[in-house]
């Protein structure tokens, strides 16, 4: 009976206070701090998890934007209206600006600057990158007169001084595209609107070119180019561009503001406008020069003298296009 009492005894699980704990041997230990690590790190996870989940669920605040001038179209704090004229000018030629959607929130587009100075019934702005008679008829019925031109220099772009001096018929409207050079190029190239033939009202006056065409073409091809480029003008100034906070890629190139200005100040016959038209922008570039811009050098400029701070382009059509920027070919 002791013996099955005692073997009773050593089966039964003995009861220990809470707290208490047996005798553990060093692979016990061992065991249990091992396991301790990964529990830890997992409660570590949960604890990232549920915070980030914390962050998601925050409400977000939007963005304030700074109060806009109505006028200018710049942060109120550093309005440019004080260099706009007092009145809108006044001006007989309409203006047309075909704007690509990437420079409508550019901070320092000179658009608005332009719009501000004129009245809104001769400056319109068309933004978009393609342009068809049933998207605007308003446009298409534009491009067909013709007394429009469309300023884009190119082989067959006649002078604008020159071709007024020519034109039977004294141009009314002038189309500017707003835009780098290759978006300008997309949108000049990618809409048949910009070639549409003109209306028939001018067909003795169509008659009259064909025949003078026909002229040049036996006498001299040199005046035939001279004369049959009709309704594409580009400006041939002397000018520098005065939008220095913006690279340009040759010398030559002007910014969509300083284009119109010379362009109105011709065809208006009137230097005024293009003195008034470029004082707001001259302000623009002195103030963000005075608070931290840098004068931005032509890339054509920085090729010339070895400080074009990129590696040449592996394209080859690219690589052609530095080589001509280089060499003061016209691209």
């Amino acid at each position: 009976m002791e013996s099955q009492k005692e073997a009773r005894t050593l089966q039964e699980p003995v009861e220990r206070p809470p707290g208490a704990s047996r005798s553990q041997t060093p692979k016990d230990k061992e065991r249990q701090e091992g396991s301790a690590v990964p529990a830890a790190a997992a409660l570590g996870a949960e604890g990232d998890d549920t915070s980030a989940d914390g962050l998601w669920e925050l409400p977000v605040e939007p963005a304030e934007r700074r109060p806009e001038c109505s006028r200018c179209s710049r942060p109120q704090k550093v309005c440019l209206c004080p260099f706009l004229p007092a009145h809108p000018l006044p001006i007989s030629t309409h203006l047309y600006i075909i704007q690509h959607p990437a420079e409508e929130n550019k901070v320092l587009r000179t658009v608005p600057l332009l719009a501000a100075c004129l009245p809104q019934d001769k400056c319109k702005v068309k933004i978009g990158r393609r342009f068809s008679e049933e998207r605007d008829p308003e446009l298409s019925t534009v491009c067909r007169k013709s007394g429009t031109l469309i300023l884009y220099p190119g082989a067959e772009a006649a002078n604008l001084e020159e071709f007024i001096l020519d034109s039977p018929v004294y141009p009314s409207t002038i189309i500017i595209i707003d835009g780098t050079w290759s978006q300008a190029k997309d949108i000049f190239y990618k809409n048949s609107l910009f070639r549409h033939p003109k209306q028939q009202e001018d067909f003795h006056l169509q008659a009259r070119k064909r025949a003078l065409t026909r002229t040049l073409t036996m006498q001299s091809p040199e005046l035939l180019q001279k004369n049959y480029s009709e309704f594409f003008v580009q400006l041939k100034t002397s000018i520098s561009s005065q939008y220095v906070i913006r690279m340009q890629p040759t010398n030559r190139c002007l910014s969509t503001l300083e284009c119109a200005a010379v362009a109105l100040s011709i065809l208006e016959k009137n230097n005024y406008i293009q003195e008034t038209l470029l004082r707001p922008l001259q302000a623009l570039c002195s103030f963000q020069l005075q608070h931290g811009a840098q004068i931005r050098l032509s890339k054509e400029h920085l090729l010339k003298n070895g400080l074009y701070p990129k590696p040449m382009p592996k394209n080859k059509r690219k690589l052609r296009k530095m080589e001509l920027l280089m060499n003061s070919v016209k691209i």
